[in-house]
């Protein structure tokens, strides 16, 4: 039987690493004693996808820290306390539309082991070892088996016991209801895809939101008897001052959930009747999109390369917040990145970390803002600088001073369209001689929900959506709206997808101005040229039978399509 060949030679073969890199993770591992993989990922030489893609041509995966895992209550139902005890494993996290359970164990490689849980599970359930320290798997056994784990039995609980609020101060004690409550709030959170969580008090309950693609569900009412309790963990978990109730404060929480690494950016502020928590969920494993994966037309994709090939100008991504800009970006930042090019970010704040390019951080107590930190990476010998919005003239003036001097600058910009992004920038103070040359291009983007394709039905539309559509009464042809099902939580919509106005900036349109030419001279050239804009690329998802007119009509304004 041949060895198995080990990882940092499998990821030098790939060319993922180089053998200097090798050299230096090992160095690391001597001194922490952490699997090589795992140095790797901390040094910034890899990702945890690649990891995980190179692993998975072996029998193995990639390690889990269960000292910063939440329970998955679906997953500890499939595997019994005296079976997990005696093969000592932890079932992690079900994947229910895979059929995946993620298993943490000591020995990944024991087939004998896998098999005797395979047996126990219900057959067409894949199982996903992950390695495991014996003393977390031993301690994570003991803190999640025996305890009430469901929202709902956690409540009941707290409604007919007491306590201890010195023990949510100090410890994840799980024995405390409130820290498991806590901790299910957050999983439960994750696994239904959110990106906020909202703790809303008001006078005589709890109200608890989740945004889901884009809109606020409530999903729990809570006595505000225990929102005090929650309100204090949630500020040790994310290393706020439990004693400040009067002032803003912004934490961080980073925890294992389903076998990644989920962040949550956590900010508390005073209201009424109490403080607002709202946590910003940060899943690292959805945060970098290859380009190809953003779902652009080809021709918008082939448009959008050919900007990015341009060695020096400003590239624009627009929109409102939470239109999806920062993905955006993220993903042509990591489209370029490579070992020949120095790429360099200013984020307020970082929120996904990509190997390779140097991120920084905007800090008001360190006295950096945008426009200053421009200044500072002009001296860093960056070729492309990313800056995470443009929103006073110093700010401006830098970041096209650096893409006069032989630099691609990404940015974003708040405005309603992509041709909206000239009247802002001359509004904020940057001169028509200065636009004119040195933008590549502008992308404003929005996000809309995804029709639920268990659900969703079928439908003639009347005349007013025909006009909307722009189709004929003799051709019209079915659209779709949304209903609600089960596995759409009933809101007949299941994940987003973006539509995109994109512009690359020709000679004609520098020209057009520079000579002052007007926004209706501007459209009028772009609708020669077939430019489509939002509401354009909109319809055209509702006419494939992807989204509904209904919700295109909330993010964008089809009236224009009437005239």
């Amino acid at each position: 039987m041949a060895a198995r060949k080990r990882i940092g030679d499998q990821l030098i073969e790939q060319g993922l690493i180089t053998s200097d890199q090798l050299a230096i993770a090992l160095l690391e591992q001597k001194k922490n004693g952490e699997p090589i993989g795992k140095c790797l990922i901390k040094l910034g030489f890899i990702t945890e996808a690649i990891l995980r893609d190179v692993l998975s041509q072996t029998q193995g995966k990639h390690s889990i820290e269960l000292a910063s895992a939440l329970p998955d209550i679906d997953a500890l139902k499939l595997v019994p306390k005296a079976v997990a005890l005696k093969y000592l494993v932890l079932p992690v996290s079900l994947d229910t539309v895979n059929r995946c359970l993620i298993l943490a164990m000591t020995d990944i490689y024991n087939l004998t082991v896998i098999d005797r849980i395979k047996a126990t599970l219900e057959p067409g359930i894949d199982l996903q070892p992950m390695l495991a320290a014996e003393s977390e798997l031993r301690q994570a056994i003991d803190q999640f088996y025996g305890y009430e784990l469901s929202i709902d039995g956690i409540i009941h609980e707290l409604e007919t016991g007491v306590f201890d609020e010195a023990a949510i101060e100090n410890d994840a004690d799980h024995s405390q209801p409130m820290v498991r409550l806590v901790n299910t709030l957050l999983s439960d959170a994750v696994k239904k895809s959110a990106s906020d969580i909202h703790f809303e008090p008001e006078d005589g309950f709890l109200r608890l939101r989740y945004r889901i693609d884009g809109v606020l569900r409530q999903v729990r009412s809570l006595h505000k008897d225990y929102w005090s309790a929650m309100a204090v963990r949630l500020k040790v978990m994310s290393g706020m001052d439990i004693a400040e109730t009067r002032a803003p404060q912004d934490g961080h929480i980073s925890l294992q959930v389903g076998g990644k690494t989920v962040d949550f950016r956590v900010a508390a502020q005073p209201v009424i009747h109490g403080e607002n928590i709202v946590l910003r969920i940060l899943d690292k494993s959805k945060g970098i999109v290859p380009l190809d994966k953003l779902q652009f037309e080809p021709q918008q994709l082939a448009t959008l390369k050919l900007m990015m090939a341009r060695p020096e100008g400003l590239i624009l991504v627009t929109g409102p917040t939470g239109s999806g800009k920062t993905t955006t970006l993220y993903s042509m930042l990591n489209h370029r990145n490579s070992a020949e090019v120095n790429i360099m970010t200013l984020e307020n704040p970082v929120e996904y970390l990509i190997p390779m390019i140097r991120q920084t951080s905007i800090s008001e107590n360190l006295k950096l803002d945008f426009a200053s930190g421009i200044r500072s990476l002009m001296r860093q010998d960056p070729d492309i600088i990313m800056v995470g919005e443009i929103r006073d003239e110093q700010t401006a003036e830098m970041a096209f001073r650096a893409a006069m001097t032989g630099h691609q600058v990404f940015s974003t910009l708040h405005t309603n369209s992509a041709l909206g992004v000239i009247p802002r920038l001359l509004d904020i103070g940057v001169k028509r001689d200065i636009l004119a040359g040195n933008i590549i291009g502008v992308l404003a983007q929005r996000l809309v929900r995804r029709l639920c394709e268990a659900c969703k039905q079928s439908y003639v539309p009347d005349a007013i959506e025909q006009k909307l559509l722009g189709v004929q009464r003799f051709d019209a042809q079915p659209i779709f709206s949304a209903r609600g099902c089960e596995q759409c939580d009933a809101s007949g919509y299941k994940g987003r997808m973006s539509i995109i106005e994109l512009i690359m900036f020709d000679d004609a349109i520098d020209e057009m101005i520079a000579s002052g030419a007007s926004i209706k001279e501007l459209k009028h050239y772009l609708q020669k040229k077939d430019i489509k804009s939002l509401a354009d690329d909109g319809v055209r998802l509702v006419l494939a039978g992807k989204t509904s007119l209904e919700e295109v009509g909330r993010v964008t304004d089809l009236t224009q399509r009437l005239k």
